[in-house]
């Protein structure tokens, strides 16, 4: 079927890399490997992150005027409208009005809906978003944490579905077997010993969550300052300097590799023996799939996301939430026993293969769209 595809908060084309852009492009190529149609409807960005009344009214009118637009355009029109990640800071101000004008379901994939903004800043974001949802023949979940809010808002509960969060794994099965060749040319390339243990975050460099996150990394390693062992830090943002400084106490130990192009960090991850990543507010964490994709343990902090994504015990160790000491021990088992290190390795790779590969969500995503048409 032909499909309008929206991503209010950040369209699927932007330049500035994130894991949110990775599953708009991601949710495009399953729809596309499903036989369906897809075209990027709009890329209007809906968010106001300041809470400034006055601009969310100008991005409501634009989006109404985006929408008549869309109406009255030619060519053929889409037999379903697909949002992705929908809340009260970036709401869609043009699915729905075109979904009910051309009679089509709206679905809706990664919503959330905080009860907090129903009075305040983002009032009418929220209004927006709880219209929104009453209006989806679907939404998808890829987080169940958000699942609480979001269907009481719904017309059916039956309407809220979960899809596993995915990536194409290609890729990295395809460097199977090249690790050592890979581990001589990043040693090369970023001045790592190969007879080190090698540690890897992978995350964008900006204040929040992200800064929170290495800063709880530092703290985490420097415990371990005297061990032998590297990190390599994969990112770039507005908030480089301060993330330098807190990982600075551990001199070389931690090196900055900066941002590197998406198809360089199969290689990147399959050379390196594990992933740590304290995950502070973190979704699920797309990064998180990457590493288990490329066969590396994952170390992170407990989330109901992170926790739909790495098995505790099994393809990885989860510390609670914000935990330092937690993520200390974890780190130094790992180190100290190789061995674990390579079985959770290898059963994070089984499991991402099996569970959260491309063609497994668009297999997924085809039976639910279909049962949303239906209904």
């Amino acid at each position: 079927m032909r499909i309008a595809f929206y991503a209010p908060l950040k369209p699927p084309d932007h330049p500035v890399p994130s894991g949110d852009r990775r599953m708009g492009r991601l949710l495009i190529a399953a729809l596309r490997l499903a036989g369906h149609e897809v075209e990027v409807a709009s890329r209007l960005r809906s968010r106001d992150g300041a809470g400034d009344a006055g601009r969310q009214q100008r991005l409501a009118g634009l989006g109404a005027r985006l929408a008549e637009r869309y109406l009255h355009r030619s060519g053929p029109k889409p037999a379903l409208w697909f949002t992705y990640h929908l809340y009260d800071k970036a709401p869609d101000h043009l699915g729905p009005a075109v979904a009910a004008a051309l009679g089509i379901p709206y679905v809706v994939a990664e919503a959330s809906l905080a009860p907090s903004r129903a009075a305040g800043a983002w009032t009418a974001g929220h209004d927006s978003v709880t219209a929104a949802l009453r209006q989806a023949a679907l939404v998808i979940g890829f987080n169940d944490a958000d699942a609480h809010c979001v269907i009481p808002a719904l017309a059916d509960p039956g309407h809220y579905r979960h899809l596993r969060p995915f990536l194409d794994t290609a890729p990295y099965t395809a460097l199977v077997g090249e690790r050592n060749a890979l581990r001589t040319a990043c040693a090369a390339a970023y001045g790592l010993d190969p007879a080190r243990p090698w540690l890897v975050a992978l995350a964008m460099m900006r204040p929040g969550a992200k800064l929170s996150s290495y800063r709880l990394l530092a703290q985490a390693l420097r415990p371990l300052a005297g061990r032998d062992w590297q990190l390599l830090a994969i990112g770039d943002g507005a908030a480089r300097a301060e993330i330098a400084a807190a990982l600075a106490p551990l001199g070389r130990q931690a090196i900055l590799a900066g941002a590197v192009a998406p198809k360089a960090v199969p290689a990147l991850l399959t050379a390196a023996d594990m992933m740590v990543w304290p995950a502070i507010d973190e979704a699920y964490g797309m990064a998180l799939l990457e590493a288990q994709a490329a066969g590396l343990p994952v170390i992170a902090g407990r989330s109901p996301g992170v926790e739909g994504i790495v098995g505790d015990g099994i393809t990885g160790l989860l510390a609670p939430q914000g935990d330092a000491a937690a993520l200390t021990r974890h780190i130094a088992a790992l180190l100290d026993d190789p061995g674990q290190r390579r079985a959770l390795g290898e059963a994070a790779r089984r499991c991402v293969v099996e569970h959260h590969d491309l063609p497994h969500a668009a297999v997924r995503l085809d039976t639910l769209l279909r049962q949303a048409c239906a209904r």
